[in-house]
C-alpha cells in the first residue's frame, strides 16, 4: 500500500526533470507524515478518477488536496482544509470568446469547456448552465490543456492555481488563464482525502497539519509554489 497518491497537477504535484516528485501537496505531505513518524513516503502515481477508489480498495492511505464536497465525505474522511483556490479557465491567447467564467462560457452557444472526469468544476460547469453536448472530458490534466491549445475545447476548467502552475512550467504555450470571480463562485477548500475506517492515521495527520499550517516554515514552502500569504492565511489557525 502507498502512502500518497497523486495525479500530475502542477504547482500541487508534478515531476521534476529528474523524474523526483514534488509539489506543494507532495511535500506538505511529506512534512507532516515525517512528523508521525513515516520518513520515506512512498508515492503512486495516479489519474484524478482512480483517487477515491484507490483508497476504498487499498492501494494507498491518502490523497492529493481534493475539495471535500458532502458527497465525498459519504464516502471518505477529509483532513482539515490544507488551500483554498479560486476556479479559472485556461483559454488560447487573447480569450477569443472573451470568457469571463462558466456563465459567459455557456452563454456562447459555440463555447466548448474542457474538463476533467469526477472533478469538481464539471459539476459546477453544469450548474451554471453548460450543456453537457459541449463538456469535454478528459483524464488528465495534459490532455485538456492540449485540447484547448489545438482548438478542440475553447477553454479548460480546473482550478485557476493549477492553470498557473501548468503555464510555469509551459511558459512557451499560446494560453492564459481566466481566473472566476468571488461573485460568481467563492474559492473551494481542498484537503488531504483517508479511507473512512482511518481515523487514527486521519487525526494524526490533522493534528500535525495544525501545528504547521501558516508557521514559517509553511510559508516558505507554499511561496515557492507560487501562493500568497493572504492565500496561506485562509487555512492558518
Amino acid at each position: 500500500m502507498a502512502d500518497f497518491a497523486f495525479l500530475i497537477e502542477p504547482p500541487f504535484n508534478y515531476r521534476r526533470p529528474d523524474g523526483s516528485v514534488t509539489g506543494c501537496d507532495v511535500e506538505l505531505a511529506r512534512t507532516v507524515l515525517a512528523t508521525i513518524g513515516i520518513d520515506d513516503v512512498d508515492m503512486a502515481e495516479t489519474e484524478f478518477a482512480q483517487l477515491l477508489p484507490g483508497l476504498a480498495d487499498g492501494r494507498w492511505r491518502m490523497t492529493t488536496g481534493l475539495f471535500a464536497t458532502e458527497e465525498r465525505r459519504r464516502i471518505v474522511g477529509f483532513s482539515r482544509p490544507i488551500w483554498a483556490l479560486p476556479d479559472g479557465l485556461l483559454v488560447r491567447r487573447g480569450n477569443p470568446l472573451h470568457l469571463a467564467g462558466y456563465r459567459s462560457a455557456a452563454k456562447v452557444k459555440d463555447c466548448r469547456l474542457a474538463v476533467i472526469r469526477d472533478q469538481f468544476q464539471h459539476r459546477s460547469a453544469v450548474e451554471f448552465g453548460m450543456p453537457d453536448d459541449r463538456i469535454l472530458v478528459f483524464e488528465t490534466y495534459a490532455d485538456a490543456a492540449t485540447a484547448v491549445l489545438e482548438g478542440r475545447a475553447d477553454a479548460y476548467a480546473s482550478v485557476a492555481r493549477a492553470h498557473a502552475g501548468y503555464l510555469e512550467q509551459n511558459r512557451d504555450l499560446a494560453l492564459e488563464i481566466v481566473t472566476v470571480g468571488r461573485d460568481e463562485k467563492e474559492p473551494a477548500f481542498g484537503s488531504f482525502a483517508f479511507h473512512r475506517s482511518a481515523d487514527s492515521f486521519r487525526q494524526a495527520v490533522d493534528d500535525a497539519l495544525l501545528s504547521y499550517l501558516g508557521s514559517a516554515d509553511h510559508r516558505v514552502m507554499m511561496k515557492t509554489f507560487g501562493f500568497s500569504d493572504a492565500e496561506i492565511d485562509l487555512v492558518a489557525r
